[in-house]
Parts: C-alpha cells; structure tokens; sequence
C-alpha cells in the first residue's frame, strides 16, 4: 500500500465517545449534515436592471460592476420600449427564467415597467426606483408625472418618427439631441451626454398613455432615489410616487440620469434593498 502524503492524518479507529474525543485531539470539528451556510439559508438576490425611455442597458455599467464586485448575479435586459403592457410582460417572461428572489430596479419608465411586472411574482423581495415612475392602477405615465405639481418642458423637445407597425396617432419618441443634456443628463460632460443623445433610444408613444395594472409596491417593500435637479419626470411626482408607495427614500442632487452620474449612491440604494 503506497504511503500517505505527509499532510495526511490516518483517524484512529475508535467507536464511541472515545472517537468524538479523537477527533477533537486532531483539531476537527464535526458538522451535522443538515447544517447549511447562511449564503445557502439567505441566497443573493438576482439584481435585474430596467432601463427606461431615451437610454439603454450601457447607462447601468458602472452599477454593474459595483454588484458584480459584491458577488451579484445583474441582468440588464433591453426594454422593447413599445407599450407598458408589452413591455411589462416581456420583463415578465424574462422573470420567469430566474431562479430564487430577485431585487427589481427601475430608471425612469422603466420603473413603469417593473411595477406591473413584479405584481404576482413571490420571487420580488424588492422594488428599487432610480428616478423612476411608480404608478397607480389605472394610471398612466403622463398622468403619473403630474402628481405634486411639478412640470417639466420634455414633451416641448421631443423629435417623433414613424415605425412599421404603428398604431395610427402612434410614432417613435426621443429628445432632440441639442436639448438632451439639459433635460436629461446636465450634470454630465457635454461629450458623454452627447453621446448618450446619439445612441437614446426612442419610446412609442404608447408608453406614455396606457393605463397600469395592478402595482406592485402595495405588497412589495420598496426604495425610491429621488433627482433633485431631474428636468425628464418632476421631482415632486418623484416625492409623491415615493409617498405614496410607502418606500424607503433618499435624494440626491443629479440629474434624471442618476444611474450614470451618480453610480455609487444608485449601487448602495440597490445593495440596501437586496440584504434587507
């Protein structure tokens, strides 16, 4: 029989209380096999990032990287940015191939977005809003960013294209480009933001004007960043849809884009949701 590496220590064999005590003279500790680490009791959420209108997943990257440092599993699927319920059960469909609990964040409509999708889905442990619309059922977007009385000058610059398959009245929506780093990104470099108004995603029309379903921030403990210099949706909607849907809120001073100009206090408001 070949020999034993050196680091290797033959157990004696002993029964009974005399082997517990063998073991404890070697310095090995016995572990009851239902025992389980508090990683496998309390498994990491899978963080799913919903970007809104007029932007795409890229705004999330340095967000990405600070979760993924942490040891999060992060998504950050395209929304089809057609209509909110389209939208909302595409984000669905992608839930659905997740396993175990998921924290849900949202930026700007996106947050639309993640309201509807996450009602029903006892996988949602949390909601996370970046600046980001909450509404009500039967409320829409536009009437969603009334709430508090604030205004905002975003539908006086926006430019409209046709796309196949449009409803009639229906048409693509982005900002124009000379007015998207002051409505959207202004406490950016002029060249990011210009950047940013170059690769925007436009939004059908549609997305502003569908009624919501059911929310999911009435059963679903939920946290809201609030822009304070946000010129895209009113601070004061921002408030309101906090308020109103009893969630966890801190403010900042950024701009609708917050996500990229503002990446670590975006990160610690989703890290809080997620070990809460």
């Amino acid at each position: 029989m070949p020999a034993l590496p050196s680091t290797t220590r033959r157990l004696p064999r002993i029964a009974g209380p005399a082997a517990l005590a063998a073991l404890l003279a070697l310095g090995l500790t016995l572990t009851p096999a239902s025992a389980a680490s508090p990683e496998a009791k309390h498994p990491k959420p899978t963080i799913v990032l919903e970007h809104g209108a007029f932007a795409d997943a890229s705004g999330w990257n340095d967000v990405i990287h600070t979760l993924q440092r942490r040891g999060y599993t992060v998504y950050a699927p395209a929304n089809p940015l057609r209509s909110l319920t389209g939208d909302t059960e595409y984000l669905k469909s992608f839930l659905a191939t997740i396993s175990g609990p998921v924290v849900l964040v949202g930026h700007s409509y996106g947050g639309a977005v993640i309201t509807g999708a996450a009602t029903g889905n006892p996988a949602v442990k949390a909601l996370v809003y970046i600046a980001a619309y909450a509404p009500d059922q039967g409320e829409s977007v536009g009437q969603a960013t009334a709430l508090g009385g604030g205004s905002t000058e975003l539908l006086q610059h926006i430019v409209a294209r046709p796309f196949p398959g449009a409803a009639t009245g229906d048409a693509d929506a982005s900002i124009d480009p000379a007015y998207f780093r002051q409505l959207f990104a202004q406490d950016l470099p002029a060249a990011q933001a210009a950047q940013m108004a170059a690769a925007q995603r436009p939004a059908a029309f549609a997305t502003l004007a569908q009624p919501a379903g059911a929310p999911g921030w009435k059963t679903i403990p939920s946290w809201y960043l609030v822009a304070r210099n946000d010129h895209t949706i009113p601070p004061a909607a921002e408030r309101a849809m906090a308020k109103r849907a009893g969630a966890r809120t801190v403010e900042i001073n950024s701009s609708h884009a917050a996500m990229v100009s503002h990446p670590r206090a975006v990160s610690d408001l989703i890290l809080n949701a997620a070990t809460n």
